[in-house]
């Protein structure tokens, strides 16, 4: 039987469409086929993009595939990766996709030429910003904030200059950050005040090239994690969408034993130390001084039976010594992986691992170590975040057999 070459087998991980003799083709849809001009004969999963600007705006990459297609596309990511390293879980979960207009955290950036400011993402493959008039991934309380931000800026982004506008979702509201403005002036300084004031701004904090300088603030900007408020420092790392958290958290909450006291490495703000430890001792290990210092806090006050340690576990890994205390080790290490912990992880006697990733690369490099160590992937839930782009999030677990 021969293979049909010109229909569209499957999406690869950077976003093309593959053939069954190994072309690659973009903005196409499994199912699609390629006429004999190169042109797309739209097949039963390629549907109408929802947002204008795709697929020239580099927020979205997939918008021309049905949700089937990009829950498959979340699994792929998963499974692909670790296939490659050799590692095949005992179970794969369905996917998580977050829905549209969920996004709460966002980095954008702004641009101006003469009376014209444009904030958006860059064109796909350049520096080039989409000037973004409708967003079906953030937010709607961030989106709001685009348009009156133009006029804003005008004020204080110098002409032929660019601007990073970070914003986060908090407890109080948006948490604003803007990089490479220049204040100068009294109106400059008024309307940084009016606009914070006017749209309810949660913090709004600049950064003139000498470091974050708070300009608004009524109270304490924070965000929750297990009913716990911890202290927010501006633009720190969230996970995308609530949704997805929600995802994660429960995929590691169900794992875990019902006792003894668990290690969460690379930890953050506590996503995932406040979510399980409200009736169990957590060790919360974190690199980034300003993180584990909120958290230190928030656990105190919440009387937590918490420890957080200023701890750089790529250059002091817990130790397979360290590690045996613990009825089950969390680890979220950044986009590179954790190989340096993995490796001690390979050595200990920890009957339960669970890890989260943001890159199944580095996350199938991981597992790798720990398979070669004994542990077997229990299971694998691919979560898919960022909507309708390539990046994948999950959770893995591995357990002692």
């Amino acid at each position: 039987m021969t293979q049909d070459n010109d229909l569209i087998l499957r999406i690869a991980a950077k976003g093309d469409g593959v053939t069954a003799d190994g072309r690659h083709f973009a903005l196409v849809a499994p199912g699609d086929r390629i006429a004999a001009d190169g042109s797309i004969i739209a097949g039963p999963h390629h549907v109408d993009a929802p947002c204008i600007h795709f697929p020239g705006c580099g927020g979205c990459e997939l918008q021309q595939i049905d949700e089937p297609s990009l829950a498959d596309f979340v699994s792929a990511r998963v499974t692909g990766a670790l296939a490659g390293q050799g590692v095949v879980p005992q179970m794969v979960l369905p996917a998580h996709v977050s829905p549209p207009r969920t996004r709460r955290r966002a980095s954008l950036r702004a641009a101006r030429q003469g009376k014209r400011i444009t904030i958006g993402f860059a064109e796909q493959g350049s520096h080039v910003l989409v000037d973004l008039t409708m967003c079906e991934i953030l937010d709607p309380r961030l989106f709001a904030l685009i348009a009156p931000l133009r006029t804003m800026l005008l004020t204080c982004l110098p002409d032929k200059r660019a601007a990073h506008v970070r914003m986060s979702l908090t407890d109080q509201g948006v948490d604003l950050l803007l990089e490479g403005v220049k204040v100068e002036g009294l109106a400059a300084d008024e309307a940084l005040g009016d606009f914070a004031r006017g749209h309810a701004l949660a913090r709004l904090t600049i950064d003139q090239g000498d470091g974050p300088e708070t300009r608004w603030e009524p109270e304490p900007v924070t965000v929750s994690f297990g009913g716990v408020a911890v202290g927010f420092p501006p633009y720190s790392f969230l996970q995308a969408t609530p949704d997805g958290e929600a995802a994660l958290v429960k995929a590691v909450q169900d794992a875990l034993p019902a006792t003894g006291a668990v290690a969460d490495l690379f930890c953050g703000l506590g996503t995932f130390a406040l979510a399980i430890g409200a009736n169990r001792p957590v060790y919360a290990a974190e690199g980034a001084r300003d993180l584990v210092l909120s958290l230190k806090l928030a656990g105190h006050r919440a009387q937590r039976r918490m420890v957080a340690d200023h701890r750089d576990l790529f250059r002091r890994p817990l130790t397979p010594e360290e590690l045996n205390r613990f009825a089950a080790v969390v680890i979220d290490p950044p986009r590179a992986g954790a190989r340096e912990q993995a490796m001690q992880l390979a050595q200990s006697t920890v009957p339960l691992i669970a890890y989260v990733s943001c890159n199944p690369g580095s996350f199938a490099r991981d597992a790798a170590h720990l398979v070669a160590g004994g542990y077997v992937l229990d299971s694998v839930m691919p979560v898919g975040q960022f909507r309708w782009s390539t990046h994948v999030e999950l959770v893995g677990i591995f357990r002692r057999p």
